[in-house]
């Protein structure tokens, strides 16, 4: 396997390849320095992004410390598999959502899903694998490839955020389509990944000066 690049490395290549990404990057920095997460605590983050869908942070959070205190400190497939009727409900949890954990941890225990092929699989192998699983999209699954698997060249056109962080980027006045913006990062493959979180970084810079980057 190729070693990672280093966040400066990654800042640098971005950087020559479009003069308004690299005026985004003169204002934040470097990108995080990002490794993969223990095999042994996947299965709680998939099951954590489950529950997060479709809420505000504060509310996510507190959700997750019930649900996992209400399954005695660890939420595991045992322990998941394990809990009475009644429980999620009873901790804020959609019936929706309770399937869709119920599923993942199903597919992990019958060895559908093993997780700890995940890091040995391509992006796509990865996203096809996850998506099976009842309530994990796309977005989803690229979300754990960036976050748990540390992927480099993970690009989620579908994300609003990275979206609107592109426009802001380049200036545009209407948001970029996925279509065009799969196309747009092209260029700046094998490091999209940290491309998407500058993406993200322009959104919250622009947030608090008129809509727009302030100057370098």
């Amino acid at each position: 396997m190729a070693p990672r690049a280093t966040p400066l490395r990654i800042a640098q290549e971005l950087s020559t390849r479009d003069s308004r990404v690299a005026h985004v990057i003169s204002l934040v920095g470097e990108p995080p320095s990002r490794r993969p997460l223990a095999v042994a605590k996947r299965f709680e983050r998939l099951a954590t992004a489950i529950l997060h869908q479709q809420l505000a942070g504060a509310a996510a959070a507190t959700i997750t410390t019930r649900v996992i205190d209400a399954l005695g400190g660890a939420m595991t497939t045992e322990s998941l598999l394990a809990a009475p009727p009644g429980v999620m409900r009873a901790c804020g949890v959609s019936g929706a959502k309770e399937a869709a954990l119920l599923d993942l941890a199903t597919r992990v225990t019958e060895g559908r899903l093993r997780i700890g092929q995940l890091g040995r699989m391509s992006d796509s192998d990865v996203i096809d694998v996850l998506t099976e699983v009842r309530g994990i999209g796309p977005w989803t699954a690229q979300m754990f490839l960036m976050g748990p698997l540390a992927r480099e060249n993970v690009w989620p056109v579908g994300d609003l955020g990275v979206r609107n962080g592109w426009s802001i980027i380049q200036r545009k006045r209407s948001t970029i389509t996925p279509e065009l913006l799969e196309r747009k990062g092209a260029t700046f493959e094998p490091f999209r990944s940290a491309l998407a979180w500058y993406c993200w970084q322009a959104v919250d810079l622009a947030r608090g000066n008129g809509g727009v980057l302030p100057p370098p």
